[in-house]
């Protein structure tokens, strides 16, 4: 697995697909390998509608599924951000509570279909966007059917590059464009020098799949380092990394062979293995919630 860049096709017609890939067979000597498909869902809290109980703003969940892992990323508008959290605790360390959860909470749960049984067997106060307007049909009813499926084709250039690109179909069949993603294969990490973390390479690639469209809007999906890490925070891991920190030996400065510890390590939220899947999710349902189709 490699770095990846993702773009949106936000006025695709009803052919994109096919003009993506006759262009990468032609001129880019690609070939199809296999099909691309994700399933979204959007869910949103009842507590506000509990009989004595008020919340400040609904917390919304969203779940992306990717072969065997579904991708949640709960919002709760009325916690704090890390980034806030950590000023302060900077600012007054003494003053600052943590509290059980910021804003955004971003999980990766297996086997699919696992969280909605657990929000039936729990009878979480969860209800499905698509079914919020039948209520009536009941608890299982209103955890059950995807909102969108990304549905489209994995597309092999030379060795070095994957290029998925797939319809943004809606549950009742419409097509809201297309998303394209472009995988570089030798590096797994790739840290880029702008703010927003795009990469030149994968933009390129992506703008020369895309074919000659009059009036095409694509856009780049980006996310920075900040907001990355504010989606993976986690205290006991916090505190386990503050740990191991302080328990360090002290190092002499003087030493000038290399030991085996002085090699960087892999970090959480690199592009590799299931973090590239997880950051590559996280773009997708950013970009899809952006535009108001979440």
């Amino acid at each position: 697995m490699g770095f990846t860049g993702l773009a949106r096709w936000i006025n695709a017609p009803t052919t994109g697909l096919d003009l993506v890939q006759h262009n990468i067979i032609r001129n880019h000597q690609g070939h199809l390998i296999g099909k691309w498909q994700l399933s979204v869902k959007s869910f949103r809290s009842t507590l506000g509608s509990t009989p004595g109980f008020q919340v400040p703003a609904e917390r919304s969940m969203c779940t992306l599924t990717m072969n065997e892992n579904v991708f949640v990323l709960l919002e709760d508008p009325a916690a704090p951000m890390k980034a806030d959290v950590q000023q302060m605790a900077e600012a007054d360390p003494t003053a600052v509570i943590y509290p059980p959860h910021f804003r955004s909470t971003f999980l990766t749960l297996s086997p699919p279909g696992a969280l909605e049984q657990l929000l039936a067997q729990l009878k979480a106060r969860w209800v499905s966007v698509r079914q919020a307007a039948a209520p009536a049909a009941g608890q299982k009813a209103a955890t059950t059917g995807q909102q969108l499926v990304i549905d489209g084709h994995i597309y092999a250039i030379g060795q070095d590059w994957l290029v998925r690109a797939g319809n943004v179909i809606l549950a009742g069949g419409a097509v809201k464009g297309m998303l394209l993603e472009a995988e570089y294969l030798p590096l797994p990490v790739m840290h880029t020098q702008t703010a927003d973390g795009t990469s030149e390479l994968l933009s390129n690639l992506l703008l020369s799949v895309l074919p000659n469209v009059p009036d095409a809007k694509t856009v780049a999906v980006t996310i920075s380092d900040s907001q990355w890490e504010e989606v993976l925070w986690d205290r006991e891991e916090e505190e386990e990394q503050a740990e191991v920190e302080r328990n360090k030996p002290p190092v002499d400065e003087d030493d000038i062979y290399v030991s085996e510890g002085d090699s960087p390590a892999s970090k959480r939220g690199d592009w590799t293995g299931i973090d590239r899947d997880k950051r590559s999710a996280f773009l997708i349902m950013g970009a899809l919630k952006s535009e108001g189709i979440l």
